[in-house]
């Protein structure tokens, strides 16, 4: 029986909009792709407003489909030149028009005129003018457009005549036969009018005709969607009488039959939409590489300057540092490299790498020791790209580069994040900025953000979207209907409020869309030719913002353009900045480098005693309350165990069980085995358990003789779990296996291990990368902690929350962080002697400018003696009244010992004093005697004497250093209550992180903020306030019934026990108060239990047998009560019995945290 042909339907969508015409289209590209695909149509044109963001994605996916792409842009063209920015509205701005590209050379002028939109015609709407379309015109085919298009809004007004002139225009500028009048019937008010002058023209001039549907949404059911996703762009709700709204339900994805009904009395309309089609036959280049020229010597190829440069290297590496293998293997590794790059044309790329990363390290930009799997090249760490020995820690070039598949590496950087911008200017520099530019990103609809968006629009109260909303689990890769599988209560709201259905309908109509574009926080593209020859650019509207490309990074890489994700790390910044006061507090010589991380060691006992007793507040990697746990666990005592932390702390390890396995093998709990003896060699330092992707790719090559590149694969496709691929990978595992004897039962065991264990396997390369940084800022921590804190409070000067975490964690190291001086302080928190002295720029109103003043006249000359003193010798411009009230405030005058009430009532007067003595001085008056034997004014003869005021007490003291520095640094309302706190039933804000949503919790601590608002159904008073406790703050809501009662509270600056519900959400932790009490402290005599913490998996029978002693010497007759940590982070609860009841009391405390570490005690 012989197949026939399909037969493909007699017309083509060539106006249609994706995702991408952002908030104005509810149609998915893939969904465009299938619908055409489902209807038979041969060609499905994607038309976006403006842009091609979706252009890339639309072309593979159509390409995959068997649906040729036709690649156009609905364009904005200015009425008269895209320089003019004149008009009196957004409607006068410009008019539509459907641009086609036919071919490459068409495609290419689309990319020109969509980028001069942006970058050069921008007012409203990115538009283009005739003039700049007559230049790229070649290769377009064009279309009149919508109501919206010049001609047809010409025709609309009865201006027939001006219609012919602008479509005589428009076929001249594109070329006889390439310019098509466009009909569309989808109920848009003077539609009917518009089409039959638009048939009328057509016959008069001579000009084809062409049918449209203006497509903004896939199926006609999907009109009320698309209505509310017009209200989010727009900012209005679905009920609002005048807001933008497109008639009717027509805008669709017709089928070839609906628009035939439509228009089958101009059947050369329809027919026109398939020549059009077969006229398109773009083919955009893929695979295909536009690396950068990196220009070498005269007289070298890039091969051998490349070769040269990392002999060099490595012979640099070997005399510099020990080598952890015989020289020759380091040789033999390099030179397998080297070959691999060459046969792959790649020396060019690794040249461009070496070359800004050479730049960096020349210009003290600190740069990371490496990033994902590029720390696994010996080649990059020859030519100083990474920090990382490779041979040292087993890393695999192949994991980087598969010789056997010619595909671009990827070398991330991270650099300091104050100076990134610097490389990127070299970079740009270097290589032309027309070649330079940073990537675009989108922004998704994710799940509840889509169910606060719709409900919103549908007129839901702030309170109804919320308690929804918050019902999705929070989980990154959460979904609507995910989330309705997980939690009942959603399917349960939905069953029984038809809003609540109707919102879970809309919204799962819209999950996923695009909804903004921004800049990718690292993404770098650098090309050979200028990037417009290769992607469209796109420039947002506010000041200040760059050009970036139109393509995300993914279709960026498909049309082969060079990318590199350059990194801004803050801990990079961290560490530099502790090196500088190191070096800066020690006397070297002139010509001496001085102290760097490269040389410490990496077995000092002091960084493993830290990290074992989870010291690790602030350290990169390490400082989570999780890790924290994991770390007392595993007592790290080498650097290769710090590898195995970074990655066996994630989900997938830890909820596995795989974390659990490995610290029960670590510690002798569980017998290490291993199947074979061939996998002892691979599996010893992971205790038998694979841990890395790294150890899969070498079980397949030793056990099933699998080629370095072979083994790529299979980690790849064992990471993707394709059934397809995972069983032809199966069959040729057994057979190679089978060829080294190994028994198919055992191998089929191995396998599934594998298999099992590389869902979860981590890039060792990476994972040793940031375990180097881990070490390093550990060490910095324990061996300069005053130099390391200053640093990193520095680092986090704008976040309030984080210094006061970072303040608990000096006082607890025993180093006094001191106020801020105008005698000490610098910009920054620095080391000085006691301590750490607050910088000056965190004071509130001190700016940049006031600091470099008061830093200025100090070092000019010399210490300030007073108010009036320093006032003289400032920059009055600069240091105002206002700066110097905060500095008064915060306490940067205490030094003069005169008291902040009388500093403050004497600013009038020292400012006064200061204009007077400026006038004289310029006047040339002062008197011989205000002069110095030097000549230097003498400045501090005359101070008049100071207000005699009361000081403040303690409260208003404290009140005021919290406005200046936004924090309490000399004191705190809570201190008396510190102990107490510890041990109460009352959690930390530093620690709701770590609690569950809706869970329960109480919260002692002081108002800082408070903002009354009406319930918008009642009428009624509520409020929202900010609770700050010892180590940070969190929002809170308080509702009508509990503010009338307790509201009085809440503005008596005095301690307070707040009890509500935790509710995470998009923007942080909130509190759902549902009772407040005035706080007087814990009482030890009502304490009714005391709470013990025990990790299931690092506690050993000893430690156990010790508590029990510690216990019986305590005996009371409060109940204590043992809570069993698992690994998952579940607990089980165990009484402990009458026997073991104890006295709660600061000495039982203290036995039991030096066991079992701090905070494994609270009372209740």
């Amino acid at each position: 029986m012989t197949g026939h042909p399909m037969r493909h339907a007699d017309f083509v969508h060539l106006h249609l909009h994706s995702q991408y015409s952002l908030l104005d289209a509810a149609t998915r590209v893939t969904d465009i792709v299938r619908q055409a695909h489902a209807f038979k149509m041969p060609a499905v044109a994607l038309t976006d407003h403006g842009n091609l963001f979706g252009a890339i994605e639309f072309y593979k996916a159509a390409r995959k489909a068997g649906v040729k792409p036709i690649i156009g842009c609905e364009v904005y063209v200015a009425p008269a030149s895209r320089f003019e920015k004149t008009s009196k509205g957004i409607n006068e701005a410009s008019y539509h028009m459907v641009l086609l590209a036919r071919n490459e050379q068409g495609y290419r002028n689309l990319i020109k005129l969509v980028t001069a939109g942006y970058l050069e015609g921008f007012y409203y709407r990115p538009r283009i003018d005739k003039e700049i379309l007559s230049a790229h015109a070649e290769g377009l085919i064009g279309l009149s457009a919508c109501l919206g298009g010049e001609i047809p809004a010409n025709l609309a007004a009865g201006r027939f005549d001006e219609a012919i002139r602008v479509a005589g225009a428009y076929q001249d500028i594109l070329g006889k036969g390439n310019f098509y009048l466009e009909l569309q019937d989808n109920g848009a008010e003077g539609q009917g009018l518009v089409n039959r002058e638009m048939v009328r023209l057509a016959r008069a001039e001579g000009l084809p005709l062409v049918a449209t549907n203006d497509c903004h949404y896939l199926t006609q059911a999907d009109a009320h969607p698309h209505d509310c996703l017009i209200c989010i762009g727009t900012g209005k709700t679905v009920g609002e009488k005048n807001r933008l709204k497109y008639p009717g339900d027509q805008f669709y994805f017709k089928s070839a039959d609906e628009m035939r009904t439509v228009f089958g009395e101009v059947e050369e309309a329809l027919r026109n939409t398939v020549e059009i089609a077969e006229r398109c036959n773009l083919e955009i280049p893929m695979g295909a590489h536009h690396l950068p020229t990196y220009q070498v010597p005269p007289g070298t190829t890039r091969d051998e300057y490349l070769t040269d440069l990392a002999r060099r290297g490595l012979e640099d590496r070997l005399r510099q540092r020990r080598p952890h293998a015989p020289p020759d293997q380091y040789w033999s590794r390099l030179d397998f490299e080297l070959s691999v790059i060459r046969k792959m044309a790649f020396s060019g790329y690794f040249l461009i790498v070496w070359d800004f990363i050479r730049y960096a390290r020349e210009k003290k930009i600190p740069v990371g020791p490496g990033r994902g799997s590029a720390a696994g090249s010996l080649t990059a760490y020859a030519l100083g790209i990474t920090d990382i020995d490779p041979l040292a820690y087993g890393l695999l070039f192949e994991r980087f580069l598969n010789p056997d598949r010619i595909s671009l590496p990827d070398i991330d950087i991270d650099f300091c994040q104050d100076r990134r911008d610097e490389v990127i200017r070299y970079v740009t520099g270097k290589y032309g900025a027309d070649h330079v530019c940073q990537i675009i990103t989108f922004g998704q609809m994710k799940a509840k953000a889509v169910i606060r968006d719709v409900a919103r629009v549908l007129g839901l109260s702030y309170g109804e979207a919320d308690r929804i909303a918050k019902l999705v689990p929070p989980s990154l890769d959460m979904t609507l209907d995910k989330a309705i599988a997980q939690e009942p209560r959603l399917a349960d709201m939905m069953k029984s409020d038809q809003r609540v259905q109707d919102l879970f309908d809309i919204a799962r109509r819209l999950e996923g869309l695009s909804r903004h574009a921004s800049t990718h926080a690292a993404g770098i593209v650098i090309s050979r030719e200028p990037l417009t020859d290769h992607v469209p650019l796109y420039k947002g509207t506010k000041d200040g913002d760059e050009a970036v490309t139109q393509y995300s990074m993914k279709c960026v890489e498909d049309i082969g353009l060079l990318k590199f994700d350059f990194l801004g790390l803050r801990t990079l910044t961290v560490m530099n900045h502790a090196v500088q006061m190191i070096n800066a507090s020690t006397a070297i010589g002139a010509d001496s480098p001085g102290f760097s991380l490269e040389d410490i060691r990496l077995d000092d006992a002091e960084t493993y005693a830290l990290l074992s007793a989870a010291r690790t507040k602030g350290i990169f990697q390490l400082e989570s309350p999780g890790m924290r746990d994991l770390l007392v666990k595993m007592r790290p005592s080498a650097f290769e165990d710090i590898i195995h932390l970074v990655a066996l702390f994630r989900p997938g390890p830890i909820e596995s069980g795989m974390t659990d396995d490995f610290i029960k093998r670590r510690k002798g709990a569980t017998k290490v085995a291993y199947d074979l003896p061939q996998l002892e060699e691979i599996l010893k330092e992971t205790y038998g358990v694979i841990v890395y992707q790294e150890q899969v790719m070498q079980i397949a090559k030793v056990l099933a003789n699998y080629s370095p590149g072979e083994a790529d694969v299979l980690r790849k496709a064992m990471g993707k779990k394709d059934p397809e691929v995972m069983a032809e990978q199966r069959k040729r595992f057994a057979e190679g296996a089978l060829a080294n004897g190994i028994p198919e039962k055992k191998t089929a065991r191995i396998f599934d291990l594998m298999e099992k264990f590389a869902g979860y396997g981590f890039n060792k390369s990476h994972s040793a990368a940031y375990a180097l940084l881990a070490y390093q800022t550990a060490w910095l921590k324990a061996h300069h902690p005053v130099e390391f804190m200053a640093a990193l409070l520095t680092s986090d000067m704008g976040n309030t929350d984080k210094v006061v975490n970072y303040i608990g964690e000096c006082k607890a190291m025993g180093i006094a962080v001191l106020p801020p001086d105008v005698n000490e302080s610098g910009a920054s928190f620095t080391p000085v002697a006691g301590g750490i002295r607050f910088g000056l720029t965190a004071v509130k109103n001190v700016g940049e400018g006031a600091v470099e003043s008061v830093v200025a006249a100090r070092t000019d000359g010399g210490p300030f003696a007073s108010l009036f003193d320093f006032c003289r010798r400032v920059d009055s411009s600069k240091v105002n009244r206002r700066v110097i009230e905060s500095l008064i405030d915060c306490g940067a005058f205490d030094f003069t010992g005169a008291g902040r009430a009388r500093l403050a009532a004497a600013i009038d007067a020292a400012s006064s004093d200061a204009a007077r003595f400026a006038l004289a001085r310029d006047q040339g008056q002062a008197s011989l005697f205000d002069f110095t034997p030097s000549g230097a004014p003498e400045t501090t003869a005359a101070d008049p004497p100071l207000p005699d005021v009361p000081p403040w007490n303690e409260t208003e003291t404290l009140k005021r250093e919290k406005e200046s520095l936004g924090l309490y640094l000399s004191g705190h309302p809570l201190s008396r209550y510190a102990e107490e706190l510890a041990r109460g039933a009352a959690i930390r804000t530093s620690d709701l992180d770590n609690v569950s949503d809706g869970k329960e919790v109480s919260i002692c601590g002081i108002v800082s903020a408070l903002k009354e608002r009406t319930a918008k159904k009642t009428g009624e008073k509520m409020a929202t306030f900010t609770i700050e406790d010892l180590e940070g703050n969190v929002d809170a809501i308080i509702f009508p019934e509990l503010y009338r009662q307790t509201g009085h509270l809440l503005a008596a600056d005095a301690p307070i026990l707040v009890t509500g519900q935790v509710a995470k959400e998009e923007n942080g932790i909130k509190i759902r108060a549902s009772g407040i009490r005035e706080f007087t402290g814990f009482r030890r005599k009502n304490t009714s239990r005391i709470n013990i913490r025990i990790h299931a998996t690092g506690t050993t029978a000893d430690e156990l047998a010790r508590l029990r002693e510690i216990l019986q010497r305590h005996r009371g007759t409060c109940p204590v009560f043992l809570h069993i940590l698992q690994p998952s982070e579940t607990r089980a609860v165990i009484a402990a019995g009458e026997s073991l009841a104890a006295v709660p009391s600061d000495p039982l405390v203290s036995e039991i945290e030096s066991l079992l570490g701090n905070g494994s005690v609270s009372f209740a």
